[in-house]
């Protein structure tokens, strides 16, 4: 039987049930999970085996005995109404308390204070203690905010899964590296450890030394989320350490921004960007002096891309320098499983898949629903794993109880088997591209594969029709790249990228915001596109509102958007044309939460417009959905927005050939339903065409010389051929 590749977890309590699984599922990996023990046999079950290690929680002797060494956390106050000249502000008021509690370290060095009404900082204020900041002559009806630093009391992974699963264990509290004795404490623990540890021959480091900023509220519900924010790496000390380094002084709002705490979304500033490579720098030195001690005692060291990841950005400048073996993530779809794939300078890759062996899922009655959740992760990051697969799989949680639900476990062990057939039948070639592609940003490759995230790969409203371009991109075969904005300034734009994607709302980093009033930009971009190459566009692309033109490359996308300054100048462009690009649709397009008010210059052919049934009028109506345009030697795309469907997926790939002048490309590797996606591996000459489809479906597949072959395939089946 097939074997390897796979990890499972276990504890102490249920050796035999893991042989069992283990054999039934072909794993040669086992695993602690948060929350329970490894066996002290580990190893008579299995080759690998692997233990979660807390880098700066769970001590709590050390941490009760250091509190003025508690890692701590920048916050900002909720905008606060002054109705008299004096305001008292509750620092801590839609906090939790539980995991909260004031710094009270030199509030007057670092501390901030403004009157967000004027946008002014302010300094007639004062920390009166026990939490509160009182304003003195304060304008009535204006609206006040303290930036102030707390310190983390509670782990914020231990809190959310002490609430979820209802736990009653010690809480534990974070320490802080940057406190020399508390780092040569953890050292000293690394090592003994290690000594009491032999069986373990793979540190699973689920955290680093700063978890991403995850603080909940006053009945602690989350409040705030936001999987690659920094605010919990601030601290007095690093404030410090920075003014050393950089040779100028942080100020809170540099993080804080207003609350938008410089998120994934917000364009980084040059303070953000230099105080994002000034953690990265620290945490890479740090985590080496942990990694360096694993090695010696012949260990492998792994880090799991979630909890305290932040400051490694394994896409940055000095990951490499931490010399890991592995990563391990959590994967929610294509898009992270091509996140954690492509991550350089590591010996292997590894994803952890959903469901996990929780009681909110594993329970009496549910067993049905828990296989199909099962089987839309996999189905969902089985196409990325055609283009880009992990070398390893796994799954989290309590082993024990998944046990319970034996369809269940029939299922995961086809899920293994498959997976490992994907992995040696693509033996680490590289399969064929028919084109390049760039998705342009403000953040281009340091967060490659990470754009439209708030919380990994989880569904927000505001970002669907967004996250789904990605979602597509992961399994179709196109080669994608990821570049700033910052890059066309530096060095232009590379010969080999025939597609350039910009995908977003105004304003945001995804978009570019003020990167479009560059002249620099908006020029190099164009002659680019004339030169005979493919610009697409989805939301709000290129948009700065400057004089009449939002879209500031309106006349590569050949559409714009009305904001009322153009409401004078009749629009008659609203005539559906057929094309190239919907040749495959069925039914209706799904545009997901679509764009308002986006009209079509003169020059561009209209694919999709929504048209209200109130209007009667051939002139100044309609909602743009889907544009394309001829520009020079080149072409733009327009579309609204593109929430991840099959028939979006290959919408997307007829927009990116069209738009390169490569639509002969369509028929090479190929497969024609729309349910179906086709990799071909140069190196091994072998094609796989899977069906992503929960029935059988019939299509006609193409080889690379364009040669046509009838294919049916059973439900969710892949077709060597």
């Amino acid at each position: 039987m097939n074997k390897g590749r796979v990890t499972i977890p276990t504890d102490e309590n249920y050796v035999e049930g893991t042989k069992e699984i283990a054999k039934l599922w072909g794993a040669d990996a086992v695993r602690d999970c948060d929350g329970t023990k490894l066996p002290k046999n580990a190893l008579e079950i299995a080759e690998k085996v692997y233990n979660t290690y807390f880098v700066v929680r769970g001590d709590n002797a050390w941490a009760d005995k250091h509190t003025d060494e508690l890692q701590s956390v920048l916050l900002m106050t909720g905008y606060c109404l002054a109705t008299e000249e004096t305001l008292t502000i509750d620092l801590l008021k839609g906090y939790s308390r539980d995991q909260l509690g004031v710094n009270e370290e030199n509030p007057n060095k670092y501390w901030q204070v403004f009157d967000r009404t004027t946008g002014e900082e302010i300094f007639t204020w004062e920390y009166v203690g026990a939490g509160h900041v009182r304003i003195e002559n304060a304008k009535p009806y204006h609206e006040y905010t303290v930036n102030f630093f707390a310190k983390n009391l509670w782990d914020s992974t231990q809190m959310y899964n002490y609430i979820t699963n209802n736990w009653n264990i010690e809480k534990h509290k974070v320490m802080d590296t940057r406190f020399s004795a508390t780092f040569e404490h953890i050292k000293d623990n690394m090592r003994k450890w290690c000594d009491e540890n032999k069986n373990v021959n793979v540190v699973r480091y689920t955290t680093f030394l700063y978890h991403f900023f995850l603080v909940f509220n006053e009945i602690n519900k989350e409040k705030h989320v936001d999987w690659f924010g920094y605010p919990m790496t601030a601290s007095p000390k690093a404030f410090d350490a920075f003014e050393k380094e950089y040779g100028y002084m942080l100020k809170t709002e540099d993080i804080v921004a207003q609350g938008t705490y410089q998120n994934n979304f917000v364009n980084p500033t040059e303070t953000f960007r230099d105080y994002m490579e000034f953690t990265e720098k620290y945490v890479t030195k740090t985590v080496r002096e942990l990694v360096d001690i694993i090695h010696a005692e012949g260990k492998e060291a792994m880090m799991f891309l979630g909890d305290s990841w932040i400051g490694t950005e394994p896409y940055g400048d000095y990951f490499k320098d931490m010399q890991l073996d592995a990563v391990v993530g959590s994967v929610g779809g294509g898009v992270t499983v091509r996140m954690l794939s492509e991550i350089p300078h590591v010996k292997y890759h590894e994803g952890r898949f959903l469901p996990y062996f929780f009681p909110d899922t594993f329970f009496e009655g549910n067993e049905d629903n828990a296989v199909a959740e099962l089987n839309r992760n996999w189905v969902t990051a089985r196409r990325a794993m055609m283009r880009k697969p992990l070398e390893r799989m796994g799954f989290g949680g309590y082993l024990s109880l998944a046990a319970k639900f034996p369809k269940f476990i029939e299922r995961a062990g086809q899920v293994c088997d498959e997976f490992r057939s994907i992995c040696d039948a693509s033996d680490g070639g590289k399969p064929y591209s028919g084109l390049t592609v760039a998705v342009l940003n403000a953040w281009g490759k340091k967060r490659s594969w990470m754009c439209h995230m708030v919380a990994h790969e989880l569904w927000y409203q505001q970002v669907y029709s967004y996250q789904g371009v990605y979602e597509a991109l992961s399994g179709l075969g196109v080669a994608v790249r990821f570049i700033s904005f910052d890059d066309i300034k530096q060095k232009g734009i590379d010969k080999d990228i025939d597609v350039i994607l910009n995908v977003g709302d105004a304003g945001t980093a995804f978009s570019g915001g003020e990167y479009w009033n560059d002249e620099q930009i908006v020029t190099a971009v164009r002659k680019w596109v004339a030169a005979g190459h493919g610009f697409i566009g989805v939301g709000e692309p290129t948009a700065y509102q400057k004089g009449c033109k939002f879209f500031q490359l309106s006349d590569v996308l050949g559409v714009d958007k009305e904001k009322g300054f153009t409401l004078s100048e009749d629009k008659y462009n609203i005539e559906r044309k057929a094309h190239f690009i919907t040749a495959d649709v069925q039914g209706e397009i799904d545009f997901g939460e679509g764009m308002k008010n986006v009209y079509a210059l003169n020059k561009a052919q209209v694919l999709d417009i929504s048209v209200s049934n109130r209007f009667v009028r051939k002139v100044n109506v309609g909602e743009v959905n889907l544009a394309v345009n001829e520009y020079g030697n080149g072409r733009g795309v327009y579309i609204a927005g593109l929430p991840y469907s099959p028939q979006n997926a290959r919408i997307l790939l007829r927009a990116m050939l069209w738009s390169a002048h490569k639509e002969t490309e369509l028929t090479k590797a190929y497969s024609s339903n729309v349910h179906t996606d086709c990799s071909y591996y140069p190196e091994s000459k072998r094609y796989a065409v899977i069906n992503n489809a929960d029935y059988a479906v019939k299509t006609t597949f193409y080889d690379i010389d364009g040669n046509a072959k009838d294919l049916s395939l059973k439900a969710g089946e892949i077709v060597w051929l």
